[in-house]
């Protein structure tokens, strides 16, 4: 039976240091429910003992529940915004080192389109990102900087073509660009947040956490940013207290640290 939840978010946070208290309950055990059913689970139970028995089920299960959802230039809009105001507002403040942090960054798709969007403007030594996610596994496949045609779709065609070599009916970002990103595993509900970045992306991942969790994520974004430094959220979420953390608005997606 699937009754004993508060002591499967106790299990799951040794095995994997994922506190579940921060996630909608209602519908992450939804989902929980319904991967533990496909695993032939018919208990909390029985899908501890799985995952903590099977790496491979262990991993899948991460995965599961970190959501792992990206594409390069996802939302293309907003990427629009970045190119036409974003850039050209923190570079009129800084001409030297740009700091960029993308948080929850699944497989490199997004911080990969952060380098490419900024070559647009300085050089490519000028740009460095630091790239994070709780899941070691999506972090190894970002190194690797191997996609699939649909997942770069939505890339300009001439950083397409500068950018990306077509290998079989993938595509491999290029050498340079891998080397702007520097990937490491992080967990946003738990670990210290880096600070004085320019600049810090974190896109359609807070939908999943309750609303203590998404403004004491928000109040460290805010205090890992410099002083204008700007935050870039997903088209699935808003922030409704950004003035009580002491954000500006600068469109629906993007905010500004005075």
């Amino acid at each position: 039976m699937f009754d004993n939840y508060e002591w499967f978010k106790k299990e799951v946070y040794k095995l994997t240091q994922i506190d579940l208290n921060y996630y909608k309950e209602k519908q992450m055990r939804r989902r929980i429910d319904t991967l533990a059913h496909k695993n032939g689970a018919d208990s909390y139970e029985a899908y501890v003992k799985l995952i903590s028995t099977d790496k491979v089920k262990f991993k899948q299960f991460v995965n599961f529940i970190t959501i792992n959802v990206s594409e390069f230039y996802r939302n293309p809009d907003q990427w629009r915004f970045m190119d036409q105001k974003v850039i050209p507002e923190i570079l009129k403040r800084n001409k030297g080192q740009i700091k960029i942090w993308s948080a929850a960054c699944s497989t490199g798709d997004e911080p990969y389109s952060l380098a490419m969007a900024f070559s647009k403007h300085v050089p490519l030594s000028n740009i460095r990102i630091l790239a994070t996610d709780i899941d070691d596994q999506v972090i190894s496949s970002a190194k690797t900087g191997l996609y699939s045609a649909k997942s770069v779709e939505n890339v300009p065609s001439d950083l397409k073509r500068k950018y990306f070599t077509q290998v079989g009916d993938s595509y491999k970002i290029a050498d340079e660009i891998k080397r702007c990103v520097t990937f490491k595993e992080h967990n946003l509900l738990k670990d210290v947040y880096p600070k004085d970045y320019d600049l810090i992306l974190c896109r359609n991942v807070v939908i999943y956490f309750t609303d203590e969790a998404k403004d004491m994520i928000y109040k460290n974004f805010y205090n890992s940013l410099k002083p204008q430094g700007i935050l870039f959220i997903g088209s699935t979420e808003q922030i409704t207290t950004y003035r009580e953390l002491g954000f500006e608005r600068l469109s629906s997606f993007y905010f500004q640290k005075p």
